[in-house]
């Protein structure tokens, strides 16, 4: 088996690992979305609301998302250096330790195990282990660079670095605890400062995590899947810079109103509408890609997830920034318009692109056609319009939340109870579990096709 072989062998082994546990995140986010509608099913302290949601949001996130980005990089990497991966033994083993880390993770959240810090909840044992699994990943993508043959860097490569240091500097300092016994700790930062470096980590694991390894698999898949090279790689360095040296202050801007400095708030809050123009930096260098070959949207399948992909990043980088506005986040905060907010960005933008470039890669590395175009086509747009439909909805629901939770009589009480608002979001949520269902039958509609590409070829009679 030559190096190569065994690159793709490992880049398959976490697209597998990727969709498993896509599967399985969603269903969870089905139940929890069940829920809100029949609350009869939160009926044992495994299925509690507050246990769900975090497994739901874990899963997902490192257990797709990272996987997704784990077989990307990997794929990336041998092609931009024109190098073997540089320790594929060591990337089998990262494989293995991944899944078995997982399944440990979404067990303990499942238990109650939990540290009570947004997408940071693993107790202390668990975080050493991401702490090995990311040093593993960072060796592979440092020495294949070292090793390359290609000397001049892609705009994917750099955003893969980026990644690989942001994470693994964010996760460390955020997760500094005192253990107290093997399944319970306290952070090592207190009151304020806690939020502060919580915040500090939590939107940067948004900007190293659904950001910069997805712009890496857009800027890479979109050009290889078309044959069009990128319009402007000088725009998308310009744009790489710029929004690394942003995002490391906006978190700030989640914690608007409360005992933080005003003064940090405000950097937050200036960074985050600054954040828009690098943001949009890529989405014009998408567009301007595709300029005189729009064809393409209806000739190559492909093509119209890394549109309307990185036309949701651009809404997504819009919405964001602006709800930092304290204007706005006085009204939307705690609403449901930033649940909405946040899975544009995770269905659309992320599952998308991710969707896309391992659409391509599994064909590729099965030496033939993707299984069915046509059910690639019924995969875009039931998720397309699963993804709009709860999105949407949501928006919608934070508004009117919003309006009842300050809306006053005459005298200045409050006009609403807060079971009035619980009981006006109902409809919503009931739109919000059908839309549920209908992005997870395009999901399936995606495992199915992509497991029947990645099958082994029949032996020659």
């Amino acid at each position: 088996m030559t190096n190569g072989d065994r690159g793709n062998g490992i880049v398959m082994g976490f697209t597998l690992s990727a969709i498993f546990w896509l599967i399985v995140g969603l269903l969870v986010g089905l139940w929890l979305a069940a829920e809100m509608v029949f609350p009869a099913l939160n009926f044992a302290p495994w299925l509690a609301f507050g246990r769900l949601r975090v497994v739901h949001t874990n899963g997902l996130t490192y257990g797709f998302a990272v996987a997704g980005i784990f077989a990307c990089s990997f794929y990336m990497l041998e092609k931009l250096t024109r190098a073997p991966l540089a320790f594929p033994a060591l990337a089998r083993l990262q494989l293995w330790l991944f899944n078995i880390a997982i399944a440990l993770a979404a067990l303990s959240l499942f238990a109650g195990m939990n540290t009570s810090k947004e997408y940071a909840e693993l107790e202390w044992p668990l975080d050493i282990v991401v702490v090995v699994l990311w040093v593993m990943f960072a060796v592979n993508v440092m020495g294949t660079l070292i090793r390359r043959r290609e000397k001049q860097m892609y705009i994917s490569l750099w955003f893969l670095i980026a990644c690989v240091v942001t994470v693994a500097v964010v996760y460390i300092l955020n997760n500094l605890e005192v253990p107290v016994n093997l399944t319970k700790s306290y952070s090592a930062y207190a009151g304020v400062n806690d939020a502060n470096v919580q915040w500090w980590f939590g939107h940067n694991a948004v900007g190293a995590v659904f950001t910069f390894p997805i712009l890496a698999m857009f800027y890479y898949f979109l050009p290889r899947s078309t044959g069009l090279p990128i319009y402007s790689h000088r725009l998308s360095i310009i744009a790489f810079w710029s929004l690394v040296f942003g995002y490391l202050w906006t978190g700030a801007h989640h914690l608007m109103f409360t005992p933080l400095p005003e003064w940090i708030q405000t950097v937050g809050l200036a960074f985050s509408i600054f954040l828009i123009a690098p943001s949009w930096g890529s989405v014009v260098n998408g567009y301007y890609t595709l300029s005189g070959n729009w064809d393409k949207m209806k000739s190559n399948y492909l093509t119209k997830f890394f549109v309307f992909g990185i036309t949701f990043y651009g809404l997504q980088t819009v919405q964001g920034p602006t709800q930092a506005l304290r204007t706005l986040t006085s009204y939307f905060h705690y609403t449901e318009w930033v649940i909405g907010h946040v899975h544009m960005g995770t269905m659309g933008w992320v599952t998308m692109i991710i969707s896309a470039s391992m659409y391509f890669m599994t064909a590729k590395i099965a030496g033939r056609e993707v299984h069915s175009e046509k059910l690639a086509n019924l995969h875009f747009w039931l998720i397309l319009l699963g993804q709009l439909l709860f999105t949407v909805t949501l928006w919608i629901a934070g508004i009117v939340q919003g309006a009842m939770w300050k809306a006053v009589n005459p005298d200045g009480s409050l006009m609403y109870s807060f079971l009035d608002g619980v009981a006006a979001m109902y409809p919503f949520w009931e739109i919000r579990l059908f839309a549920g269902f209908l992005y997870f039958a395009g999901i399936a509609v995606f495992a199915y096709n992509l497991l029947m590409t990645a099958r082994p070829r029949p032996l020659a009679t």
